[in-house]
């Protein structure tokens, strides 16, 4: 049975630069995150969906994975994403990411064959990665993607595999997160999945979040997390008030475009999306600037 891991904290799901072909920009990657590795994170999500995962071959994966575990300090959590459409492609990716390093599994519901993809189908799939993983597995329901919205009662039926260490949940209904904190067996850890609701999200009981927000303004996140934590309620709501329009032109109003515009405005290395996603058009990013600079990020 893998070990115990706390993924108390915050998380950014790191974009992954690319050159002008397109090609990884291995050194970029390198550089953005020895930026990332002065502020409070907790640690790194390594490819999940602002890492454009599902664009890369798994060899260029594996090589995302090196990278990252070699630039990634050992007291810091490096969750890999390792979701592929099948469960034996996700069991394959898992062993190479838990031998390069990665210390928890994340995995985005498959999602190709929507109309199969069932509780049963779900719960099959979870349950044979967390048997098959040499690591903690988290689950990661991000309905806004998978056009698939796990329900409350599968992810509590899954918390009790020991190897199913949480939940990243994107979904931002906070009721349903409730009634899963409230369920789950007791160590089980849930986390948002976006900045938008992070503060009552840690006020139900989630542990931190996997936030893209985290990129652009990890001090802030971590702000939030630890006045809530302190019990300095006023202090944290009116961060996460003021975080809630730049969260949201850098998820879904501008998307991984946006969040890559953002970190070239901050003087890190976010370059253009692979195609066929597009970059920011001069307007847009105009409107991103303006954004950043009212919230206090840039």
């Amino acid at each position: 049975m893998a070990k115990k891991v706390s993924m108390a904290g915050i998380f950014p799901p790191i974009p992954t630069p690319f050159d002008a072909a397109e090609e990884l920009d291995l050194k970029a990657l390198a550089g953005n995150i020895e930026k990332w590795n002065k502020t409070p994170i907790h640690g790194y999500v390594v490819l999940g969906s602002n890492g454009e995962m599902t664009y890369l071959s798994e060899a260029e994966k594996l090589q995302v994975y090196e990278t990252a575990r070699k630039h990634i300090p050992s007291s810091k959590l490096m969750m890999a994403g390792c979701g592929c459409e099948s469960t034996h492609s996700s069991i394959q990716l898992t062993k190479k990411a838990a031998a390069i390093g990665a210390d928890v599994a994340l995995f985005i519901s498959p999602c190709y064959y929507k109309s199969k993809m069932d509780n049963a189908a779900l719960a099959d799939y979870y349950t044979r990665l967390a048997d098959a993983s040499p690591i903690p597995v988290s689950v990661y329901n991000f309905p806004a993607n998978t056009g698939l919205d796990m329900s409350a009662e599968l992810i509590v039926k899954l918390s009790q595999h020991p190897n199913i260490a949480g939940v990243k949940d994107s979904g931002g209904n906070v009721v349903k997160m409730g009634e899963i904190i409230k369920n789950v067996r007791p160590d089980f850890q849930v986390l948002a999945g976006s900045a938008g609701f992070l503060y009552p999200a840690l006020c139900l009981g989630a542990v931190g979040g996997v936030l893209a927000l985290a990129n652009i303004a990890p001090q802030q996140c971590c702000d939030i997390l630890a006045f809530a934590k302190a019990g300095k309620h006023e202090d944290a709501r009116q961060i996460q008030l003021r975080m809630i329009a730049p969260n949201t032109a850098v998820t879904a109003g501008f998307g991984v475009a946006g969040l890559k515009a953002a970190m070239d405005m901050l003087g890190m290395v976010g370059g253009k999306p692979r195609s066929p996603m597009q970059p920011l058009g001069e307007e847009q990013k105009a409107k991103l600037k303006g954004i950043l600079k009212e919230a206090g990020i840039l």
